[in-house]
């Protein structure tokens, strides 16, 4: 991971950092700017599903942008998620039918390995991403009315914290900083980005309890 080179990421390890009691380590869009307080007292329930792609070249990250003409974060680098319905059995159910319904990722190619601690967003929603290992047979079909294009990380980039940067923007009136971590022609940022570096911690945390 990258502080240090000869530490390299597998499977054990990230199992060990995505189970286990989570529920104190949430995090917000609101981490990097402490002089303005979360808010809302309540959020809508949302879950993604961070898809590791286990392939001979190495583990990699599926992402989505979104489609550009969505109301909502048009063009903008997600995990594929969304709201939690009331006939979701589960928040790990929830994560996997939005995950089919975007990407086309379905059970047969998916092993569920555990949880990152939730996420609370700008734009009022707690989201619970569910981290899975993703068969290499997986290839996708995106929905074309939420899903522009499907595309995938390497892993080792997302886990070197040199990859990751601090900016700023005004947004409704006040500055607002937030992570981005960019890849190629990607520009991944904000809550997505926020939640990649949580990923990054709780490896690194993993690995230094363990070592």
């Amino acid at each position: 991971m990258s502080r240090d080179a000869k530490i390299s990421v597998n499977w054990d390890q990230i199992k060990r950092a995505t189970n286990g009691d989570l529920d104190h380590l949430a995090s917000s869009d609101f981490d990097l700017n402490a002089d303005k307080p979360l808010p809302r007292s309540s959020y809508k329930p949302a879950a993604v599903m961070v898809p590791i792609l286990d392939v001979p070249t190495g583990l990699r990250v599926i992402l989505t942008r979104r489609a550009a003409h969505l109301k909502h974060h048009p063009g903008q680098i997600a995990f594929p998620g969304g709201k939690i319905d009331a006939t979701d059995r589960s928040i790990e159910h929830a994560a996997l039918r939005e995950a089919e319904e975007e990407i086309g990722l379905r059970n047969l190619h998916t092993d569920l390995i555990g949880k990152l601690p939730l996420h609370r967003t700008v734009t009022g929603f707690e989201v619970q991403p569910i981290v899975a290992r993703i068969s290499p047979e997986f290839l996708a079909i995106s929905d074309p009315g939420e899903v522009e294009e499907v595309f995938s990380v390497p892993l080792d980039h997302l886990t070197n914290l040199e990859n990751y940067f601090i900016e700023e923007r005004i947004w409704m009136g006040k500055l607002r900083r937030y992570y981005v971590v960019p890849f190629g022609p990607y520009y991944i940022w904000g809550a997505t980005a926020r939640m990649l570096r949580m990923f990054v911690d709780r490896l690194e945390h993993s690995y230094e309890t363990n070592s």
